[in-house]
């Protein structure tokens, strides 16, 4: 065998090796984890390869598209939106979605990005524009809910899942935002002005009741004095009837005795008017004490 023949024999066995290098390089595929394949033969749709080890036709597929499963965001976008009450809002939105079904996102749509964007805005819009200013505010999380139910249900068709779809802000233009502050400063005010009111009315009852509890202890008092003063002349009575006439006599003298002493008691000069039968009440009075003594 000349050095000819041994040439080409190698170049030839070379060639083999190399063709069976490339043949199996090409029939076997390691998908990673966070990926798929989009395989194609002769230019249509072939499989989609998952997660580890596969195995292709070689020369007749072909891996077309390589499509990351990982979840993603879009960026943070801004749109106008009316409310019901025609108030201009601007709504800041963020989404979050995952390719499910890479066939659908390659095959289907062209850029998946702008078009899950562009109908976040629009169902935002229609969903606001049923809404009132107040209702906006108040009701933020039951928007979302019915933001997301919408968009997921648009982009089933294009194989990606929208797992988040939020709205971070509601901004107000500058006018609205000032009519706003003063119907909040007027509101104050009225609340300030009826809990005066209601404070001025509390007192007023608070005196009522003050003055009905006066008048209660009053009735109270004068009550527990008729009392006493029917007890005695209760006390009188029994010994009036018991003493007879002594008795009454002997009472009679006593008031008149001190009601000198009350007149004598006086400041200042005064002119003492006495009964002309003073001395005798003395009298009557002392010998009675005395009798008694």
């Amino acid at each position: 065998m000349d050095i000819d023949q041994f040439i080409g024999t190698g170049a030839v066995y070379l060639a083999l090796a190399i063709f069976l290098i490339v043949t199996i390089f090409k029939a076997v595929r390691i998908v990673p984890q966070s990926e798929k394949y989009v395989v194609e033969r002769f230019g249509r749709l072939r499989s989609v390869l998952g997660p580890g080890i596969n195995f292709l036709v070689p020369y007749l597929d072909r891996v077309a598209h390589k499509v990351s499963v990982l979840e993603r965001q879009l960026p943070n976008a801004r749109q106008d939106a009316i409310s019901a009450d025609n108030v201009l809002l601007q709504v800041e939105t963020s989404v979050f979605y995952r390719v499910t079904e890479p066939e659908k996102t390659v095959y289907r749509i062209r850029d998946v990005d702008a078009a899950i964007a562009t109908t976040v805005a629009g169902i935002v819009r229609s969903e606001i524009g049923k809404l009132e200013l107040d209702q906006v505010q108040s009701n933020r999380a039951q928007l979302i809910e019915r933001v997301r139910e919408q968009v997921k249900a648009m982009v089933d068709d294009w194989g990606v899942e929208v797992t988040r779809a939020e709205i971070l802000d509601v901004a107000l233009d500058e006018q609205t935002r000032n009519a706003m502050l003063q119907q909040l400063n007027a509101e104050r005010a009225r609340r300030a002005q009826v809990m005066e009111a209601e404070g001025k009315k509390r007192a007023v009852e608070l005196a009522a009741d003050a003055d009905l509890y006066a008048a209660d202890q009053a009735a109270k008092a004068r009550r527990i004095t008729a009392d006493a003063e029917a007890y005695a002349t209760g006390v009188i009575a029994g010994a009036i009837k018991e003493n007879g006439l002594e008795a009454a006599q002997f009472q009679v003298a006593l008031k008149q005795v001190e009601a000198l002493q009350a007149i004598a008691a006086g400041t200042g000069k005064q002119t003492i008017l006495v009964p002309a039968n003073a001395l005798e009440a003395f009298g009557d009075a002392f010998k009675m004490l005395k009798g008694r003594a």
